[in-house]
């Protein structure tokens, strides 16, 4: 029987930039959400018609680096048309050089492409959109943003308030944290409303709200304006038992991607599956990671239940015949090694699953995350130096960094990991061991970027910033993207600044070419360099390629065989090495032993600890 709710279909937005290889957890999500209340919803991934219409290769590039904002640019004109503030393109000439060595084609030709797009194909592009016939019957149209996607989405905003004045648009994502989404609400005609957080109860509300001409005021962290102000409802609880939310539904997005020819129409696919099993940082709930602006108001953890992550696993792979899955959480929960991964095992699921986790896994967490089907980790690893570490409050050890390569190595889990300097206390000390230790960990998965932290809105560099950062500015791309009239301070997610105590850029010449030397080692050969061990009994057999020039064989008999095995399996001290041989040897010895390791290379000191840098070479 119909209801007041029939009459009020929505459609949920994902504009550029959002990775195309991939469809959007949050339209999915609020979309089964509205259906859930009555509401008829759909997805719209407008993204994939931009990037089928410049080329996934363009598109791909112009999203990985978000801190450019050369998306954003590509669409501020027709955001804000003549408010825009930049209609020549003067942008160009602050990063055609940057993004034409990403493209790997000269500048010139760069400039005159991203124009070409700016200035014909973003609003052929707009266009086409606008006059789809299903918006003359929408009533509530919401665009998630995220990096790169606001102005793309107030551009579309934009023309569907000219063509459809009836539509109710309301924004959301992080892009719409506070202050973020009520400065843009406030700046922003086409902006009726912004969603300040997790949408779960919030959007549903404002549906109910819409439909039956209640209170606006009623809905909770909606930022609307009234009288010429900004005014935002009572904080919205956040989803305690994510358990209760319903699976997010992706139907649109292989439907589109399919007709637009950027995905085969094949008994299988390819795409790694956004799933949501946890919201929040466990270990930023305790110490923020000083450099993180992750979480924003939302850093409290919560986290599925195994069998409901497991149910959901099985439903997507099923419906949407793809067998590849990447958790959106931001840290693993770490009862997962006994309520999903031991499940996953026994269910033998053929899945191929990745996970942000933390660096200090053990090398028995290790193996069940290969075994249960964890072909790629980001283990946040940052620095290798523990005194770095600390300053950035990771709670983990140069020792446990390079243990979880080590392992990781071992059981064939990729690592995503990046090389992170510049942060206050930092010693050159600290730059040159991480040098020197470089060239003995080339057996090991490399950075893939390194540079000085980037500063982000909401991390503790950034909000305890008081007698520490100086020339404070949001990042120079902003004032190329929004209106005179926006306060870019608020807007702002990426800044540049001068960081108290942080060491100049010439002290890290020595550590980026380190950096950039085991990256080579990695791309210049078929085959990565290997430190790999074979064992018998008091017997032990260290295979070294690490360097064309130092290649050979190690052999170690008795008690130094011994005692390299002891320090293998994770970070150890001298003392648990002797107590785990017996006392017959003497303290002295076994440092001088453990010593010699660590000047062969072999062997890791960190503080008291020993840890051998060789890895297995047989798989279990």
């Amino acid at each position: 029987m119909p209801t007041a709710h029939d009459a009020w279909p929505v459609v949920l937005v994902c504009m550029p930039f959002m990775d195309d290889r991939r469809p959007s957890l949050q339209a999915g999500l609020l979309a089964a959400l509205a259906r859930a209340e009555g509401f008829p919803a759909r997805t719209l991934h407008a993204n994939l018609d931009f990037a089928a219409g410049i080329g996934v290769e363009t598109y791909r590039t112009l999203a990985g680096r978000p801190g450019q904002l050369a998306g954003d640019w590509l669409f501020s004109l027709e955001a804000f048309g003549p408010a825009a503030p930049d209609p020549r393109g003067d942008y160009l000439d602050l990063c055609a050089d940057d993004l034409a060595r990403e493209h790997g084609i000269p500048a010139d030709r760069l400039r005159e492409r991203l124009l070409r797009i700016r200035q014909r194909e973003v609003p052929a592009y707009l266009d086409a959109l606008a006059d789809a016939p299903f918006w003359q019957d929408t009533q509530v149209v919401g665009f998630t943003s995220t990096f790169q996607q606001n102005t793309a989405s107030i551009a579309l905003a934009r023309r569907l308030r000219q063509r459809h004045p009836h539509l109710f648009t309301v924004f959301g994502g992080a892009n719409f944290d506070a202050p973020m989404g009520p400065e843009l609400v406030r700046t922003v005609d086409c902006v009726d409303a912004a969603v300040i957080g997790e949408a779960d109860t919030a959007f549903p509300h404002l549906l109910r709200t819409l439909a039956t001409g209640g209170d606006l005021g009623s809905v909770p962290a909606l930022a609307r304006r009234v009288d010429g102000k900004v005014v935002t409802g009572p904080p919205a609880p956040p989803t305690r038992n994510l358990d209760d939310l319903p699976m997010p539904d992706y139907d649109e997005y292989f439907r589109r991607a399919e007709n637009l020819g950027l995905l085969p129409r094949t008994a299988s696919r390819a795409v790694h599956l956004p799933v949501e099993t946890a919201r929040g940082c466990w270990w930023g709930a305790k110490h923020h990671c000083t450099f993180c602006g992750l979480n924003a108001q939302t850093m409290n953890f919560r986290s599925k239940s195994g069998p409901r992550v497991l149910d959901e696993l099985a439903h997507l792979a099923r419906r949407y015949r793809s067998f590849r899955f990447e958790a959106v959480d931001n840290i693993l929960d770490m009862r997962y090694f006994r309520t999903l991964f031991p499940a996953l095992v026994e269910s033998e699921a053929s899945y191929d699953l990745f996970h942000e986790v933390k660096a200090n896994l053990a090398r028995a967490q290790i193996e069940l995350l290969a075994t249960a089907g964890v072909t790629r980790i980001q283990p946040g690893i940052e620095s290798l130096s523990t005194r770095v570490l600390s300053l950035m409050r990771k709670g983990v050890t140069v020792a446990q960094n390079v243990n979880l390569l080590r392992w990781a190595r071992h059981y064939g889990i990729e690592v995503d990991w990046n090389l992170l300097w510049g942060f206050p206390g930092e010693r050159p000390e600290d730059c040159s061991a991480q040098a020197a230790l470089m060239p003995h960990l080339w057996h090991l998965t490399p950075p893939g970027d390194a540079g000085r932290l980037a500063m982000q809105r909401f991390s503790p560099l950034f909000t305890d910033r008081e007698g520490i950062l100086r020339d404070l500015r949001p990042a120079p791309p902003y004032r190329y993207v929004y209106p005179a009239d926006t306060d870019l301070d608020r807007v702002a997610y990426f800044f540049s600044y001068r960081l108290d105590g942080a060491l100049p850029d010439d002290a890290y010449a020595g550590l980026r070419t380190a950096v950039t030397d085991w990256q080579e080692a990695w791309s210049d050969s078929g085959a990565p360099p290997v430190l790999e061990y074979r064992r018998a009994p008091h017997y032990v057999q260290i295979h070294d390629s690490r360097r064309s020039d130092g290649a050979g064989t190690h052999v170690f008999e008795g008690t130094a065989a011994d005692l390299y095995l002891a320090c293998c399996d994770r970070p150890v001290t001298a003392d648990a090495v002797r107590a785990r041989l017996g006392p017959r040897e003497p303290a002295d010895d076994v440092r001088r032993v453990l010593d010699t390791f660590t000047e062969a290379g072999l062997v890791l000191r960190d503080g008291p600890r020993y840890l051998a840098l060789a890895v297995p070479a047989a798989r279990h």
